[in-house]
């Protein structure tokens, strides 16, 4: 392109001598500056542009990892949701499961043996079904369970009363 501007040049300074030639591109050189200004806006432009287009994609980027990250979180509460709920239904249905058969167990030995069914059917029945349904396993609930049952056991003439 350079080349091919000397060369016109060239042609030009043969054609029309070194003075009009040298009046000449002082008459051309406020287009040149024009069009150079000109080149240079479109260039700035382009550049302005491809940056706004980059941010758009980082910024779209940045949105759609922030809702992937959304999502696998959600995904991880429910998941852990349903852990919880099945952690918590196996252990009411081993509890109903465990307390029916204390109960069954104590039906059948209740004519031959019936402190044995007081037993079965009495504090060990609820502390299996609080420990199993509600989660709970409190000391004092089954200190005071105990001494519920000795009482009882007391009142029937089946144990000596506690020390």
């Amino acid at each position: 392109m350079v080349s091919a501007g000397l060369d016109i040049a060239a042609k030009w300074g043969e054609a029309l001598g070194p003075e009009k030639l040298e009046l000449a591109l002082k008459a051309l050189e406020p287009q040149l500056k024009r069009e150079h200004e000109a080149r240079m806006r479109r260039m700035d432009d382009i550049r302005a542009r491809e940056e706004r287009a980059a941010s758009t994609a980082e910024a779209d980027a940045k949105r759609a990892a922030a809702l992937e990250k959304a999502s696998s979180e959600a995904r991880a509460r429910d998941a852990q949701r349903h852990r919880n709920h099945v952690y918590r239904m196996s252990g009411l249905i081993s509890g109903v499961v465990l307390s029916l058969a204390l109960l069954g167990a104590a039906v059948v030995i209740a004519p031959t043996q019936p402190w044995l069914a007081a037993g079965l059917s009495g504090p060990s029945l609820l502390a299996l079904a609080k420990i199993f349904v509600l989660r709970r396993s409190d000391s004092s609930d089954m200190q005071e369970s105990s001494r519920l049952a000795r009482s009882a056991a007391s009142n029937a003439g089946q144990l000596p009363p506690p020390p």
